[in-house]
């Protein structure tokens, strides 16, 4: 079976790291980079029991768009029984997440270590 390329675009790079799929967001996130970022998001999150990382901490700027993105993921991903943890340290970025909600939803980790080592039961599936 042919592996599918890594995609490596200039807000995401997508790798695998200890049975997880990791997903870099980078730079700006705004509606440009969602409509950019979308199809991968789509690609990795309709698999069943996917096993995910979204990692923000090369993201410098996050608005609404990034957030429908980290919904998405987050429904998409418990709709078919997998994991999903975010890395986030950005204070603006954190302050969003808090503010809408979200971060009672899918808490943030400080880093990707952290988020990889974490259990299934704080993995967003809250």
């Amino acid at each position: 079976m042919q592996q599918e390329p890594t995609p490596f675009t200039r807000h995401l790079r997508v790798r695998e790291d200890r049975g997880h799929t990791v997903l870099e967001f980078r730079g700006e996130i705004d509606i440009a980079a969602a409509m950019e970022i979308l199809p991968y998001l789509d690609r990795v999150t309709g698999r069943p029991d996917a096993r995910l990382v979204i990692d923000l901490s090369r993201v410098e700027f996050f608005d609404c768009s990034g957030l429908r993105l980290l919904f998405r993921a987050r429904g998409r991903v418990l709709d078919r029984g997998g994991q999903l943890s975010l890395v986030c340290t950005h204070p603006l970025t954190l302050r969003v997440l808090r503010v809408t909600g979200l971060a009672r939803l899918l808490p943030p980790t400080p880093t990707l270590d952290a988020a990889l080592d974490q259990s299934e039961t704080t993995s967003g599936t809250v």
